[in-house]
């Protein structure tokens, strides 16, 4: 194609015997004096014209070079009937759409999630067809919706609805929620298109979970294969330069009636140098606060979700029908749960919002300690929660691929691996220490053990095994003959009772908990581990530093 060029430096006010041709009396690059012209001002009307033409010309050479290299420029793009806002596909990284023939056909479908599901799940279109889609969330708690091309609508808050479109389509692809595992709870359909060479061929293929294409929480499934799962040194490192989480079991209040508040918030927890995660919490941490109690107290809970998904909370300590405490509440929301603690236990509470394994995995799990009664008192009394870490991406939370399979990365005593062999338990010598222990997993047991001791007494699920080196089911040593099944322990029946009998671990399956008691008798640090050493090396591992 031939450019032509105007001079405009050399073309002054059109004036009588004026020329635009240089000539040795007037240099080509003189400026001319006075006003330039406004566009058109100095050509005729039919050379005016003529440029007209000329641009309309351009545009449409134009315009057709553009549909030669994106054929879905050329479909329709009009949606009669459509409720609220609308998005649009946008290019995606595959070459081959650029192959396929529009049919100048639209397809609509309305997808509703549902129960962990989308109603329909295979949508039947034609290879060069437009798919239009109404997502309407049916749904008790947000989600949304991707596809494998690139399209995507927003996270849908329940009763709402979002109009996509998701373009040409140019063979077979899947759509599923990025919400984080809700893919993996069954949350996915597929887009089958009749002329299709293969499966997810021009659109994308979706191999692993979440990592081929950008959702609302990108990252939550794709896992860090750039970042190394950090070492025992790198994340002692870290934990020494935080402060711990209070191991110490709080006291009790004088009251019986405890009101508290529990806020869900997000954050980033930074594990070892370059390694963070997203954990959801609450009140700012993970695990939640230790809440302590008697049998019979009271306990008012109001929650507040200020994160950016439905969560909600399950009390094991007390006993409530489901269906509202325990509801799934959307960002923004508050409700209100009480209980009654009618039995001892060291009882755990967690988000119950689906998939659970994911929720907990992300951090949202606590203790409440509901004491025996007439539970003789110790030197120290401690409080540990074994966790799992299931790292995604930097930054991301937890890979829901990694907790379905059950492959934890890391482990962790209260919410950190390692932090209380930088920052020890303390006793003394000749000390009467109790450890309350609770195996929040979600999937992993707990073979609790601290290396040098021997636990004369352990009480699990409400019934003590060994009390004060006693069968715990004789009711030897407790000056009572109740038995384990009372739920209750009072002193030896004369000051320095003990038997011969000990236990060297409490075996914890998830949700399990108990207490342990043990008295060292000689200066030294005291490993507490997970006795499935493998877990143990992966960070469910402290130190007791007895002076």
């Amino acid at each position: 194609m031939n450019a032509s060029h105007d001079n405009n430096d050399s073309t002054g006010t059109p004036n009588a015997g004026a020329s635009n041709t240089a000539t040795p009396n007037q240099p080509h690059n003189t400026r001319p004096h006075g006003p330039r012209a406004l566009p058109g001002e100095s050509a005729s009307p039919a050379r005016y014209l003529g440029g007209l033409v000329a641009g309309a010309i351009a545009v449409v050479c134009l315009t057709v070079a553009a549909i030669l290299i994106r054929p879905s420029l050329a479909a329709d793009t009009s949606a009669p009937g459509n409720i609220g806002a609308t998005t649009a596909a946008s290019a995606g990284p595959s070459s081959a759409a650029t192959q396929v023939t529009p049919t100048g056909k639209t397809v609509r479908a309305t997808i509703r999630a549902k129960d962990m599901t989308y109603v329909p799940n295979v949508i039947q279109v034609h290879v060069g067809d437009r798919l239009r889609v109404v997502f309407v969330n049916d749904d008790t708690q947000s989600h949304d919706l991707v596809f494998s091309n690139g399209a995507s609508a927003p996270t849908l808050a329940p009763g709402a609805r979002h109009n996509l479109d998701v373009g040409i389509v140019a063979g077979d692809m899947q759509g599923w929620c990025s919400l984080a595992g809700h893919r993996e709870m069954g949350m996915s359909l597929s887009v089958k298109a009749a002329g299709s060479s293969a499966a997810d061929g021009a659109n994308g293929t979706e191999n692993n979970a979440g990592t081929n294409a950008v959702g609302n929480n990108s990252g939550s499934n794709a896992t860090a294969a750039d970042d190394p799962t950090p070492g025992a040194a790198a994340l002692k490192q870290q934990a020494k330069a935080g402060q711990p989480y209070p191991a110490e079991l709080p006291a009790l209040e004088s009251g019986t009636v405890h009101n508290v508040t529990l806020t869900v918030t997000e954050h980033t927890q930074q594990l070892a140098s370059g390694v963070t995660r997203r954990i959801w919490t609450y009140n700012g941490s993970t695990p939640g606060p230790v809440l302590h109690g008697r049998v019979g107290d009271t306990f008012n809970v109001t929650l507040v979700n200020k994160g950016s998904m439905g969560h909600s909370i399950d009390f094991h300590a007390g006993t409530v029908a489901p269906d509202q405490p325990m509801r799934t509440i959307a960002p923004g929301q508050s409700l209100r749960y009480s209980f009654t603690a009618a039995r001892a236990g060291v009882w755990m509470y967690h988000c119950s919002t689906a998939p659970m394994s994911n929720h907990i995995a992300n951090g949202m799990f606590g203790a409440v300690v509901i004491e025996p009664k007439n539970l003789p008192p110790v030197d120290h009394s401690y409080v540990l929660i074994q966790s799992e870490l299931y790292l995604g991406a930097k930054g991301k939370p937890a890979d829901a691929t990694k907790i379905a399979n059950r492959t934890p990365d890391l482990m962790a005593f209260n919410g950190r691996p390692f932090q209380y062999d930088v920052h020890p338990l303390q006793a003394s010598a000749g000390q009467r220490i109790r450890i309350w222990v609770l195996n929040a997993g979600p999937n992993e047991s707990w073979a609790f053990h601290v290396v040098g001791t021997q636990f004369d007494t352990v009480w699990t699920e409400g019934a003590y095994s060994i009390r004060n080196g006693f069968d715990g089911s004789s009711g030897v040593g407790t000056g009572s003959g109740t038995g384990s099944n009372s739920g209750e322990s009072s002193t030896p029946s004369a000051p320095n009772e003990s038997g011969t009998s000990g236990a060297q671990e409490l075996p914890l399956l998830p949700a399990q908990g108990g207490f342990v008691e043990f008295t060292p008798t000689e200066p030294g640090h005291y490993s507490i581990v997970n006795h499935e050493m493998s877990l143990a090396e992966k960070g469910a591992h402290g130190t007791l530093d007895v002076s």
